[in-house]
């Protein structure tokens, strides 16, 4: 029986276009003023993103151009007060910027995909994907496209950033074209460009071009003579620290540095951070050092000391200054069992500083919860009745909560 046409799959038919779960659920204005819902999207997006990548690099890396172009007009109505919704996209665009350079694609494809970002940067009113013109050098893939770019920005930034403009002069391409001339090797260019400027934003830039260039004396230099009102000393210490350490003088990147470059959101996440980048240097070592430059926040230090295994000192340090009383409670329970004697001391301690004021919005559940860890506790040490007696000393001491913690330890039967 002959074939017909239709029983033979037509080979150059083109395959179905791709369809992006996240395209419809980013549409202008589409949330409202809770920043959760979006950020949660916006997480959603990226990972559908990388998902695709794993198999076909070129179509995450559309998506992820097309993403660029819709998260802002989508966010306009959030609010952003928190930093967290701005944290998210900041994430987000770091971990596509790599898909979207990486992709092999035609010079047609890449300067299409340019065109529509450079074109979604300049219309970001709130901004939100602002942080897009620092990458503009990676994006372009290549230092001819990249050379392309400055040659295209480059009369108009020299201008933003002359020493005669005008107040408020400001262009959405700046960051875009020095990232371009960085990524095209025109290092003098660049340095010459920003060499008066004031703002570390664009200052930076210069340190990059010298560090390519092989300059790094003279990199360290230009960092810290950028310190002003309008720069963030964190940013250029960490820049100072990288300088170092791409130098390879690690001793003097760690005393210099290191201490003031890896601050984090937290003391533990900061401890963590300094001992990830200097493995080198004993645990203890790093703490001590940490402690010994901030003085009057030893307290502060005390989950980094128990999540390191150093009890001994997290109790010593909780007892130099102020520690939140929930964190001290927390490990009063948690070691009750394995280390009765630690989670008595901090189980004192945390009622210690319920009494003198310390937390925040402090209820009697807290005060109850670190009296019944400190209980538990002495159960575990077979102290009970000596522990209860030292407890009321506690408690009785003047501070600023000390009738409010009272009432609410005798409200607890043993």
């Amino acid at each position: 029986m002959p074939r017909t046409k239709a029983d033979h799959p037509d080979s150059t038919a083109k395959p179905a276009p791709h369809i992006w779960v996240f395209r419809t659920r980013f549409r202008r204005n589409c949330f409202g003023w809770k920043s959760q819902p979006a950020i949660a999207r916006v997480k959603e997006a990226v990972a559908e993103i990388r998902k695709v990548a794993k198999r076909d690099l070129r179509l995450a890396a559309d998506g992820a151009v097309l993403f660029l172009e819709k998260v802002s007009p989508a966010l306009e109505q959030v609010d952003s007060s928190s930093g967290s919704i701005g944290t998210a996209v900041n994430n987000a665009i770091a971990a596509l910027v790599p898909i979207i350079a990486g992709a092999q694609v035609d010079a047609g494809v890449r300067a299409a995909w340019l065109e529509r970002l450079f074109e979604a940067l300049q219309a970001d009113e709130m901004p939100y994907i602002e942080s897009l013109g620092d990458h503009w050098g990676d994006l372009c893939a290549s230092p001819a496209v990249a050379s392309e770019w400055a040659d295209r920005l480059i009369d108009i930034t020299r201008l933003v950033l002359s020493p005669d403009r005008q107040p408020g002069t400001y262009f959405k391409g700046t960051t875009a074209c020095l990232s371009a001339l960085e990524r095209a090797g025109r290092h003098d260019e660049l340095i010459e460009m920003v060499r008066a400027e004031q703002m570390w934003t664009y200052r930076q830039w210069a340190v990059k071009a010298m560090l390519a260039s092989g300059r790094s004396a003279e990199a360290l230099r230009f960092a810290e003579a950028s310190r002003n009102p309008w720069s963030s000393d964190h940013a250029i210490d960490a820049s100072c620290e990288e300088i170092l350490l791409r130098s390879g003088m690690r001793d003097e990147a760690y005393t210099r540095y290191g201490m003031r470059a890896n601050g984090m959101s937290s003391h533990l996440a900061t401890f963590r951070a300094v001992t990830k980048k200097y493995p080198d240097r004993p645990p203890h070592d790093v703490l001590m050092d940490l402690v010994n430059a901030s003085p009057g926040q030893e307290g502060k230090w005390f989950a980094a000391a128990k999540d390191a295994g150093f009890l001994t000192e997290a109790v010593a340090l909780a007892r130099r200054s102020p520690c939140d009383p929930r964190t001290l409670t927390r490990a009063s329970r948690d070691f009750a069992a394995q280390q009765p004697a630690f989670a008595l001391d901090v189980g004192l301690l945390a009622l210690h500083w319920l009494v003198q004021g310390a937390g925040y919005e402090i209820t009697s559940t807290d005060v109850i919860d670190a009296f019944r860890a400190t209980v538990h506790a002495a159960r575990s040490a077979g102290r009970v009745d000596e522990v209860v007696a030292l407890v009321q000393g506690v408690v009785d001491i003047d501070g600023p909560r000390a009738d409010f913690v009272a009432t609410a330890v005798r409200s607890v039967r043993v």
